[in-house]
C-alpha cells in the first residue's frame, strides 16, 4: 500500500511544490515559535494546557506526568470544558469537537506546521491520537477563525508544541520513567525518556506503552475496550551557532487490536512514522528578528476488519486496508518594528489516501464471492497558502490584523466508475480567503475587554469530496463523498472579558458564527448502499445556512490555607437555519470545578473535582441522535514528591461508580438503545522517576 502512495507522488497534479520550495530558498531562514509565541497569547481568544506545572499564566491548566503516560493525546483535551469528544470506541480514538466544529474544521498541528491524516475512513486514528503525549510540552486552543499563521483555522487551532531543547555547558545525562495502573479495565501504562546534552547538542529517545481490557461501565455492564498502544521517538537539537539551531525529530506510533464498539470493524493494526526538520535563526537585521522554517512528513497505515466481531448470523467477512500520506511545510519571519510587529510566510500542504475494503460473502446469493471496495478512489488535495498577521500595540488597545490565501487544489487518480459517473468531474480549484481583526483594550489595571471578527472559506476535505460508500458519520447510513461541494464559510464574532490580579483570573468569551454553505449530508433514495446492512446512502452536501453561539467562562483563584480553585463552564447551542432543525453533534452544557491543595513546600498535593453536564435534549433526530440524560461526576486523588526525584499519586475516577455516557459518544452498532457508556468506579496508582 505504502508502495502505491509514492506511486501517486509522481502524479502530474503536484505543481505547487516546486513553488512552495522556491520561496523557502527566497527567505531562507526562520522565526522561534517560542520566543514570538507569547505576544500572541497575551491577545487571542486561547486555552493553554501545561504540561509542565507552573511555568504558564493563572489561566492555564496544569498538568502532571501522569498526563504524559495518556495513550491518545485527544483525551489530554478532555480537560477542557469546551472540547468534548467523538467516541467510538470505549479507550481509543477521541476525536475533538469544539463548539461544534469537528474534523477539518479544526486545525490540528504539531509545532505550528504538522500533522496526519487518518487512514481509517471511521477516524479511528484521527489526528489527536498521533501526537506523542510523553513529547509534548503544551497544547494551546486558539478559539475562532484568528489565528491563521498555522493554516485554516475554520473554528479553531489546536497546536500541540515540544519543549524546546535544552543545552549545558558540561556534558550530562537526562531522563525520566512513569508508570500507573487502573483498576478498571486493568490498564498498565508507562513512559520513559532518556538522553544526554552538551553545549551544542541535546539528543532525548522517547518511549511509552499502554495496553488495557473491556472495562465495567456504572452499572457493571463489559463495554468492548480492549488497545494495546505504543509510541517510541527521538529528538535532536542542534545548535549549529549562537544564532542558529536545528532540530530533527522522528515518532513511531502503533496500536494493535483495539475494540470499536459502535463501528462494524474492529482495529488490527495502526502505523505511523512521523518525521519533521527545522531550522531557526535569529536575530538577523534591527528590523528582521527571526526566521523560522520547517519542513514534516506522515505516512499513516491502517487495517480494521470484522474478525472477532460476534455477529450469529455472520453474512460476511469485511477488512479494510488503508494508508495516507501528508507532507509539506512553511516557512515564516518575524520583523520588529517601535510599536508593532509582522509575521508573513508561505506554507504547503500534500494530503492523499488510499484503501480498498474487501467483503468475502459469507450467506445468500454471493455466498462464496469476494467483492473489492475502491473506498479512497486515490484521494489527493494539495494546499498552498500565503499568510501574514500584523500585531499594533497602542497606548490603550492592542491590535491583530491576520490574512491568509489559500489554493486548494483536489482530485482522485483511482476514481471507481460508479462515482465518476454520478458525478462527471471530480477535480476542482478553489481560492479560499481569510482575514480576521482582532483588539483588546485595558479598562482598568485588572480588567480588559477584546473583540474579534473572522471570515474564513474552507473546502471539503477528502472524506466530504472522496468517500466511496462507507459508513463514517452520525449513523449507519453509508456515505458518499461530493467532488461539487462548494466551500463553506464561517463569518465569526467573540467578545471576550478578563479580570486579572495576583489572586484570581476571571474570563468570560462569547461567540457567534454564522455559517454560508456549511458542509452537511442528505439521505439519497436514489442511491443503493454497498452493505445490504446499510438503511441507506448520506450524500455529502452544502446546506443554506446554520448558527452555532455560545459561551466559555473560567474563574481560578488562590484561596488561603493552601488551597486554589478552578471553576469553568462551556456551552454551544447549533441550529440549522433552511430546517429550524438543531445540528447534529452538538455537546450539551458542560460545568468542571477542581479543588487543590499544595502542602509541605508543594511536596503534598490533594485534589477533588467535580463535574457536572446538563440533559441534552436538543438533538437531531434526522442523524438518528437520542436524548443523554444528565449526569455528575466526583474524582478525588493525592500526590506526593519525595527529595523531588520520586512521585506516587493514587485517587479514583468515578467515586460514586455513575453510570453515564457521553454525548457524543456513538451507539453500539445494531443496538440503538445501548450507547458507549464511559467507566465506572477507578482506582489508579501512579508513580514517577524525574532525573531532568
Amino acid at each position: 500500500m505504502m508502495h502505491q502512495m509514492k506511486k501517486t507522488l509522481a502524479h502530474p497534479a503536484i505543481v505547487l511544490l516546486p513553488l512552495f520550495f522556491a520561496c523557502a530558498f527566497l527567505f531562507s531562514g526562520q522565526l522561534i515559535i517560542g520566543q514570538t509565541l507569547s505576544d500572541t497569547i497575551d491577545l487571542y481568544p486561547v486555552t493553554v494546557i501545561a504540561i509542565h506545572p507552573g511555568t504558564d499564566k493563572a489561566e492555564s491548566l496544569e498538568l502532571d506526568y501522569q498526563d504524559k503516560m495518556a495513550h491518545d493525546a485527544g483525551a489530554l483535551l478532555g480537560h477542557v470544558a469546551s472540547i468534548s469528544s467523538i467516541r467510538k470506541g470505549g479507550s481509543y480514538g477521541f476525536d475533538p469537537v469544539f463548539r461544534g466544529f469537528k474534523y477539518d474544521q479544526i486545525n490540528l498541528v504539531l509545532n505550528g506546521a504538522q500533522t496526519a491524516s487518518a487512514a481509517c475512513p471511521n477516524r479511528m486514528d484521527p489526528p489527536s491520537s498521533q501526537m506523542a503525549p510523553n513529547m509534548i510540552r503544551k497544547i494551546e486552543i486558539l478559539k475562532g477563525p484568528y489565528a491563521l499563521r498555522y493554516g485554516n483555522a475554520f473554528g479553531a487551532t489546536i497546536n500541540f508544541q515540544s519543549a524546546p531543547p535544552q543545552f549545558s555547558e558540561t556534558n550530562e545525562g537526562f531522563g525520566r520513567f512513569s508508570g500507573r495502573y487502573d483498576s478498571n479495565g486493568n490498564i498498565f501504562r508507562s513512559e520513559a525518556l532518556a538522553g544526554f546534552r552538551t553545549k551544542g547538542v541535546n539528543l532525548g529517545l522517547y518511549g511509552a506503552w499502554s495496553q488495557g481490557n473491556d472495562y465495567l461501565s456504572g452499572d457493571d455492564q463489559l463495554i468492548e475496550a480492549d488497545f494495546t498502544r505504543a509510541s517510541f521517538g527521538v529528538r535532536l537539537g542542534i545548535r549549529m551557532t549562537e544564532n542558529q539551531l536545528l532540530k530533527l525529530s522522528a515518532t513511531r506510533n502503533m496500536a494493535r487490536d483495539t475494540d470499536f464498539a459502535s463501528l462494524p470493524m474492529d482495529l488490527r493494526s495502526d502505523d505511523t512514522w512521523m518525521f519533521s526538520a527545522s531550522h531557526d535563526i535569529y536575530p538577523l537585521s534591527s528590523s528582521l528578528k527571526a526566521w523560522y522554517t520547517t519542513l514534516y512528513g506522515s505516512f499513516v497505515d491502517h487495517l480494521m476488519d470484522n474478525l472477532s466481531k460476534q455477529l450469529d448470523p455472520r453474512p460476511v467477512n469485511a477488512s479494510t486496508l488503508a494508508s495516507t500520506l501528508n507532507f509539506g511545510g512553511r516557512t515564516e519571519g518575524s520583523w520588529s518594528f517601535k510599536q508593532s510587529r509582522l509575521y508573513t510566510g508561505v506554507d504547503y500542504r500534500y494530503e492523499g489516501a488510499e484503501g480498498q475494503r474487501t467483503r468475502e460473502f459469507l450467506m445468500g446469493p454471493n455466498a462464496g464471492n469476494e467483492v473489492v471496495d475502491n473506498v479512497w478512489q486515490g484521494g489527493l488535495i494539495q494546499r498552498a497558502g500565503l499568510f501574514a498577521q500584523y500585531h499594533i500595540a497602542g497606548n490603550s488597545i492592542k491590535w491583530i490584523i491576520a490574512g491568509r490565501l489559500n489554493l486548494n487544489l483536489a482530485e482522485i487518480t483511482d476514481p471507481d466508475p460508479d462515482f465518476d459517473d454520478l458525478f462527471g468531474e471530480t477535480r476542482s480549484s478553489q481560492v479560499n480567503p481569510a482575514l480576521s481583526i482582532g483588539a483588546t483594550r485595558k479598562l482598568t489595571e485588572k480588567l480588559s475587554l477584546g473583540a474579534w471578527l473572522g471570515r474564513v472559506q474552507r473546502s471539503g476535505s477528502l472524506t466530504e469530496r472522496y468517500i466511496n460508500y462507507f459508513p463514517v458519520g452520525v449513523d449507519p447510513y453509508e456515505m458518499l463523498g461530493n467532488p461539487l461541494l462548494e466551500p463553506e464559510i464561517n463569518n465569526q464574532a467573540d467578545l471576550t472579558l478578563q479580570w486579572q490580579s495576583r489572586q484570581t483570573s476571571i474570563s468570560l468569551d462569547i461567540f457567534v458564527a454564522y455559517l454560508q454553505n456549511p458542509i452537511s449530508s442528505l439521505i439519497d433514495t436514489s442511491l443503493s448502499p454497498r452493505m445490504p446492512s446499510s438503511p441507506g446512502v448520506r450524500k455529502y452536501t452544502n446546506i443554506d445556512r446554520a448558527l452555532q453561539t455560545g459561551f466559555e467562562a473560567s474563574w481560578t483563584q488562590i484561596l488561603p490555607l493552601g488551597l486554589q480553585h478552578q471553576f469553568s463552564m462551556a456551552y454551544t447551542y447549533g441550529q440549522d437555519l433552511e430546517k429550524k432543525d438543531p445540528l447534529p453533534e452538538i455537546a450539551p452544557f458542560d460545568t468542571r470545578f477542581h479543588l487543590s491543595g499544595t502542602y509541605f513546600s508543594q511536596r503534598l498535593k490533594p485534589y477533588i473535582t467535580f463535574r457536572y453536564v446538563i440533559e441534552q435534549a436538543r438533538i437531531s433526530s434526522e442523524f438518528g441522535e437520542t436524548v443523554t440524560p444528565a449526569f455528575a461526576l466526583v474524582d478525588l486523588g493525592l500526590s506526593f514528591r519525595f527529595r523531588k526525584i520520586v512521585g506516587i499519586s493514587a485517587g479514583i475516577q468515578n467515586l460514586f461508580d455513575t453510570l453515564y455516557y457521553e454525548h457524543l459518544s456513538r451507539s453500539v452498532r445494531d443496538a440503538e438503545s445501548s450507547p458507549i457508556y464511559s467507566p465506572g468506579r477507578c482506582f489508579f496508582l501512579a508513580f514517577n522517576l524525574d532525573l531532568m
